[in-house]
């Protein structure tokens, strides 16, 4: 029996309901799925606020209960994206197909000759975005609405509201 196992490149900062519902679907499709998590190398910023084993944290529990066999794995920001896949590739177990939305991502992997698949956008609208997440939890406003309730306790755990509001505030970006 051959596996299918694919590729799948988020930032997650933070993990949410999104992610989660593009993955669940995703799954329906493949045996396996490799998720990168980008720029790895970044945290304590406000726009990339958790680290990458914060990040590795929030996608294991919230994907206990989904039917997916996943490995997260951190991947660094290369700033060449000629080499960029090749990259990836060399971090990762194999796959064979790429889900993602990005127009870069999706250029750089069919250039590549792999196949790229776009899934469904998951209600962007209603603040599924990391972006709208770490404004709200700047502005005390409800974020955890937006995320599984297994990211909710990560986040806490870790004090990452406390976190952002910090480093928000001392950004001199």
């Amino acid at each position: 029996m051959h596996m299918r196992r694919a590729f799948y490149i988020g930032r997650f900062q933070p993990f949410h309901l999104g992610h989660y519902s593009i993955i669940n679907s995703i799954a329906q499709d493949v045996d396996e799925l490799v998720i990168g998590i980008g720029s790895a190398q970044k945290s304590h910023e406000p726009r990339n606020p958790f680290t990458a084993g914060e990040r590795v944290m929030m996608i294991r529990h919230a994907l206990e209960d989904a039917d997916v066999m996943h490995y997260a794995i951190p991947i660094e920001d290369l700033q060449r994206n000629a080499v960029w896949v090749s990259h990836i590739i060399s971090m990762t177990p194999p796959f064979e197909l790429v889900y993602s939305n990005n127009p870069l991502v999706i250029q750089l992997f069919k250039e590549a000759g792999i196949e790229v698949r776009q899934p469904p956008m998951y209600h962007r609208n209603n603040g599924y975005s990391g972006r709208e997440i770490r404004k709200r939890m700047i502005a005390d406003e409800d974020w955890k609405s937006l995320v599984h309730p297994a990211v909710a306790d990560v986040i806490e755990e870790i004090d990452g509201v406390g976190r952002l509001k910090q480093i928000s505030e001392t950004d001199i970006d």
